[in-house]
């Protein structure tokens, strides 16, 4: 009744409680002005449009979708899709794969598996009244923003992550790596390395990928080790490199009958910093070959007007170098959210990510949410007090 029959004024509160006895004391917390760590407060002063963020690689854990496979029928039902669409490239079944809560160890696995639950994830915030107004991916990621935005057909996407992912496993895995330097890419120089290293990503204004030959990482990270923050990132293979090249004909030619359809959603491409207008299989060789511009789109929508981005992944692993950009690039009120944790993986992370949403301004549809509840007649606000002695 809060939530749908009446105003949501600026000042906003959500309370996260698993029975009522915990609500109430946590309703106390919040009158008595204490903080409590299941009440989300916050001012509704976000105005823009909002963005769904697929993040690549990275974000993976054992266990992860497993809990919204119970739980969520919209997540469990899109998830069966994608397993249907997959069941014709690999000879692995998805929905053993996330219930057995195994370990993602191989490229060809951990991608396809990772799209899945991207694309699952994404059907999951719609149907809860979140919209997204453009997407955007990151490497990978991409795969999963063109599907969940109606560039791809389920099939087609399907195809593309799993064939891929395999060419990566079968020619590219065990002959590279990555590394991430706490620095912006044009202070990094590989004019020492050329044709060993190449920036890989840039997403943020001091958040570089570098990648290529493992030697050449090892000494990179002598190099700048003592003055900046590196991170060898736990990959075998080097995309957005030279690399890549070894794979581009066969990887254009098994690829060559992918369907290009128009989206219902807009898609910003991290590859061309272009609003995708069609793609090809050519498209999905130089997104994994070229470099991720990242940074540069987040600043594009910041510009067009977006204000609320959601990282639609198990973990949020892009949203500190979005946050960054923004910090950088404007001082206008923005807000972005997780959707799921690292091992934090039920339904409740996705209701914290409405609760951190509602709380600054965004339209949530709370009926959807709350399908079940009763309307009760609720006591009216003292805004007026007349004494008559």
């Amino acid at each position: 009744s809060l939530a749908t029959t009446r105003a949501a004024l600026e000042q906003r509160a959500v309370v996260m409680a698993r029975d009522t006895a915990h609500g109430l004391s946590a309703v106390r917390a919040l009158a008595d002005r204490h903080a409590d760590p299941h009440v989300i407060t916050g001012t509704a002063n976000v105005d823009g449009r909002t963005v769904f963020v697929f993040p690549g690689q990275g974000a993976q854990w054992a266990g992860m979708g497993r809990e919204l496979l119970d739980s969520s029928p919209v997540f469990a039902a899109r998830l069966h899709e994608c397993s249907a669409a997959l069941t014709p490239y690999v000879d692995w079944d998805l929905i053993e794969v996330i219930s057995s809560g195994g370990a993602l160890d191989d490229v060809d696995v951990v991608q396809p598996v990772s799209w899945a639950i991207m694309v699952s994830l994404a059907a999951l915030w719609r149907s809860l009244g979140v919209e997204p107004d453009a997407v955007i991916g990151h490497s990978q990621g991409e795969i999963a923003a063109a599907a969940a935005a109606g560039w791809l057909s389920l099939e087609d996407a399907a195809k593309i992550v799993a064939l891929r992912s395999q060419l990566i496993d079968q020619e590219l895995a065990g002959h590279g790596g990555m590394m991430s330097i706490a620095l912006p890419a044009h202070d990094i120089d590989l004019s020492s390395y050329q044709g060993r290293l190449w920036i890989a990503a840039i997403n943020g204004p001091t958040a570089t990928v570098v990648a290529g030959d493992t030697n050449a990482l090892k000494e990179l990270q002598t190099q700048y080790g003592d003055t900046t923050r590196t991170r060898i990132i736990p990959v075998d293979y080097a995309s957005h490199t030279g690399h890549v090249d070894k794979i581009a004909t066969q990887l254009n030619r098994t690829l060559a009958d992918i369907t290009p359809r128009t989206g219902d959603i807009p898609w910003l491409s991290t590859v061309t910093g272009q609003w995708i207008t069609n793609t090809n299989a050519d498209y999905w060789f130089r997104n994994l070959r070229h470099t991720v511009h990242f940074a540069d789109a987040v600043t594009t929508l910041l510009n067009q007007g977006h204000r609320t981005f959601i990282e639609v992944s198990t973990h949020p692993v892009l949203n500190p170098a979005i946050q960054e950009t923004i910090e950088t690039n404007t001082e206008l009120h923005t807000v972005t959210v997780s959707t799921l944790r690292r091992n934090e993986g039920s339904l409740q992370q996705i209701l914290t990510g409405l609760a951190e949403l509602h709380v600054r301004g965004i339209h949530i549809n709370w009926t959807q949410v709350l399908p079940t509840a009763q309307r009760v007649p609720l006591p009216t606000y003292a805004f007026q007090h007349q004494r008559y002695w």
